[in-house]
C-alpha cells in the first residue's frame, strides 16, 4: 500500500481517495508527499519523508498520475543504481494506493525547496530529461538530513542498505 499525502492544489486535480483511515504504508520508503511544480509544461514532484527523494513526472494527465508514479518511481530508483529486486519488491507493493492531504509542515517545506529548485534547474538546462532532473534535485544538501547523510540519494542508498 502506497500512501501519498497531496497539497491541496493537486487533490483539485487527482481527488482525494482516503481521507481518516489508519491505513498504513507497506512499502520500503514508506509515504510520499505530492505537488505540483508549475511552469510552461506542469510537473508533479513528489518527495519520499524518510529519505527525502525527489521523483518528477508530467501532471498530464492528472486522473492517472498516481498509477504512473510507480514506473517514474522505479526509473529514478535505477538510475540511483538500486538493485532490481529492490525495485521489484517496490513496485509490487505499491500495487495499491492512497491519497490523503498533507499532514506534515516539515515536509510541505521540502516540496517548496523542491519545486523552487526543480524551476532553477529547468530555465538553466530547459531539455533535461524528469529522470536525470530528479537526480540531480537528489544531490541537494537537505537541513533535516544533515545529521545523517546529508543529501536524498546518500540518504537513499544508507536507508535501503539498512533495510534490506
Amino acid at each position: 500500500m502506497c500512501i501519498v499525502h497531496a497539497t491541496k492544489a493537486l487533490l483539485g486535480r487527482v481527488g482525494l481517495t482516503d481521507p481518516a483511515s489508519e491505513v498504513e504504508s507497506t512499502t520500503l520508503l514508506g509515504p510520499w508527499f505530492a505537488t505540483i511544480a508549475t511552469g510552461r509544461a506542469q510537473i508533479a514532484l513528489l518527495v519520499n519523508e524518510a529519505t527525502l527523494l525527489p521523483v518528477l513526472l508530467p501532471l498530464a494527465p492528472s486522473r492517472s498520475l498516481f498509477r504512473r508514479f510507480p514506473t517514474a518511481l522505479a526509473d529514478v530508483l535505477a538510475a540511483h543504481g538500486m538493485s532490481k529486486g529492490v525495485i521489484d519488491a517496490e513496485l509490487v507493493a505499491m500495487s495499491e494506493g492512497v491519497t490523503r492531504r498533507t499532514a506534515n509542515r516539515s515536509m510541505v517545506g521540502m516540496l517548496v525547496e523542491f519545486t523552487f529548485l526543480t524551476g532553477h534547474h529547468r530555465r538553466e538546462a530547459p531539455g533535461l530529461d524528469l529522470t536525470q532532473l530528479s537526480v540531480d534535485l537528489a544531490r541537494t544538501p537537505c537541513s533535516p538530513l544533515c545529521k545523517l547523510h546529508v543529501s536524498p540519494d546518500r540518504e537513499l542508498a544508507a536507508y535501503v542498505a539498512e533495510r534490506s
